[in-house]
């Protein structure tokens, strides 16, 4: 078993692993793992950020901005989660598992996010303890793997472009979640510039409708000959 899974307080583990829609199906269990989710994805963030600044003090802020979001994307914390032995231990509805719950990328990050959130708060909320076990993982990415992908991160390409021609604060995405089902929801996103409209796109997580938005941004701007 991943050291990953080692709990103390074997209820939180349980929680890290229970998908909404499983909650859904069985009202008496305690709760989902979607705060635990909101934890896990600040703290990713944070050691991410901290990891990069110390293995490439070569690199400049934009292009560890571009490394960390490749880091942290959905398809990467799929294949920690995968790679930790989360695809099956979550606790998923019945719809979801004959949907293909278990291979279901949205999913498995978001799960992998819960897992982290709860596994800090197991340790005393001690990030050193929670750390090496993280970069492990980080340190299994294959290097060129991560920059072919931050070099082709949409969102960051279009913030460099308005800033580029003078825009003073970043892109706006307006996000929000259209339906679907709990394990396949569906979000659409818009992205303005100083209150100007530049494009919307939709996705089965935030992360990915807003990624639509800012390509569609991107292509309008190519269309007007602006790129």
């Amino acid at each position: 078993m991943h050291k990953l899974l080692i709990f103390n307080d074997e209820k939180l583990l349980r929680q890290s692993l229970t998908h909404r829609s499983y909650v859904n199906e069985n009202p008496g269990e305690c709760g989902d793992n979607e705060r635990l989710e909101f934890l896990g994805d600040s703290i990713l963030n944070f050691i991410s950020a901290e990891y990069l600044y110390q293995i490439h003090p070569e690199i400049g802020e934009d292009e560890m901005t571009r490394r960390r979001a490749a880091l942290v994307d959905e398809k990467q914390l799929a294949r920690f989660a995968i790679e930790v032995g989360l695809d099956f231990r979550m606790r998923l509805g019945q719809g979801a598992i004959r949907e293909g719950g278990y291979q279901n990328p949205n999913l498995l990050s978001s799960t992998f996010e819960s897992v982290i959130g709860a596994y800090y708060l197991d340790n005393k909320q001690d990030i050193e303890i929670l750390r090496p076990l993280v970069e492990e993982l980080f340190d299994s990415v294959p290097k060129g793997v991560m920059a072919v992908r931050s070099n082709i991160d949409s969102k960051n390409k279009f913030q460099g472009f308005v800033q580029a021609n003078g825009a003073e604060v970043p892109p706006n995405y307006i996000t929000e979640k259209l339906g679907g089902t709990d394990h396949a929801p569906e979000f659409f996103s818009r992205v303005y510039v100083d209150s100007k409209f530049y494009g919307e796109g939709k996705g089965r997580s935030k992360k990915d409708a807003e990624k639509q938005a800012a390509e569609d941004a991107m292509a309008k701007l190519k269309k007007r000959g602006l790129l």
